[in-house]
Formats: structure tokens, C-alpha cells, sequence
């Protein structure tokens, strides 16, 4: 398959977003989670400002990479392949097709954790514990599909390269 100019550094320039917003997202997770988040840590955020900036740090970082991923990332990278991008459940499904990502419903979760995460973390801690902690478990899967559809690219933009 080859890339028209514009797609290469449409994608070249998605990669190196990508690239650098796993490793903010990896550096502020390591530092939020370096002991468990409990309902108590989230109880803190109105007085602890440092713990207050990682939390809206992990939150934002996350948030940013799945959006990245799922509503710029994902439809280019389908381009790419020359297939045409629809609605973000059916670009999920596709990607589900080719292998890229293990599961829809997974994404779907991520997303929901994303909304929970910055909507309604104000108001209860409950909440906010809970959906920062799947948010932590969700970070390995984020990180690995984000680094296989780099991968996908190179393999895109090298046509030696299968």
C-alpha cells in the first residue's frame, strides 16, 4: 500500500503524539499509583494540591491518549489501509477484525471510565477511587495498543518492511 505525502506525516505526526503522550501517561500513573488509590487518597485531593495535580495529570493523560487513539489514530490508520472510517464503534469493530485491539467492549469501558474520571470526581470519591483504579488497570492495554498501531504505521510507511 502507499501512503500519499500528506498521509505519511498526517500518521508520522500522530506517532510522535503518541509516542510521547505514553510516556507522560506512564510517568504520572507510576507517581498516582505508587501506593494504592483508595476512597481515603480520594477523600485527600481537597487538601493535598500535589495529589490534586497528579490526579487531574493521570486523568487528562489518559483521557488524551484514548481520544488520540480512538478519533484520530484509529480513522487514519484505516485510511492508510484504504478502507473508509465510519462511526467509533465501527472503526472499534474493524480494528477488533484486523487483530489491533482485543476487545470492543474493553474500549467501550475505557471510555466510560474516561467520562467517569472527569465528570464526576467532584462529588464522590466512591466513584473516583473506583474509576481511577480501573483507569490504572486500563493503562498496560492503552500503552500496547497504542505501541501496535505504531508498529502497524512503520510497517505502512516501510513497504520492505511486512
Amino acid at each position: 500500500m502507499s501512503l500519499t505525502p500528506a498521509q505519511h506525516e498526517r500518521l508520522a505526526f500522530l506517532c510522535r503524539i503518541t509516542q510521547k503522550e505514553i510516556l507522560h501517561l506512564q510517568d504520572t500513573d507510576r507517581r498516582l499509583f505508587a501506593d494504592l488509590f483508595t476512597v481515603e487518597a480520594a477523600k485527600q485531593i481537597e487538601t493535598d494540591p500535589i495529589l490534586a495535580e497528579r490526579l487531574d495529570a493521570f486523568v487528562s493523560r489518559f483521557g488524551r491518549l484514548q481520544d488520540n487513539l480512538g478519533d484520530k489514530f484509529l480513522p487514519q490508520l484505516l485510511l492508510a489501509l484504504a478502507e473508509k472510517p465510519g462511526a467509533a464503534i465501527d472503526n472499534l469493530d474493524r480494528a477488533e477484525r484486523l487483530g489491533w485491539i482485543e476487545s470492543v467492549e474493553a474500549w467501550l469501558e475505557i471510555r466510560k471510565l474516561r467520562n467517569q474520571m472527569v465528570h464526576e470526581y467532584i462529588e464522590d470519591p466512591v466513584i473516583l477511587s473506583g474509576a481511577l483504579m480501573a483507569g490504572h488497570a486500563y493503562v498496560p492495554l492503552l500503552v500496547e495498543t497504542a505501541k501496535r498501531w505504531v508498529e502497524q504505521i512503520d510497517k505502512l510507511a516501510d513497504p520492505l518492511n511486512p
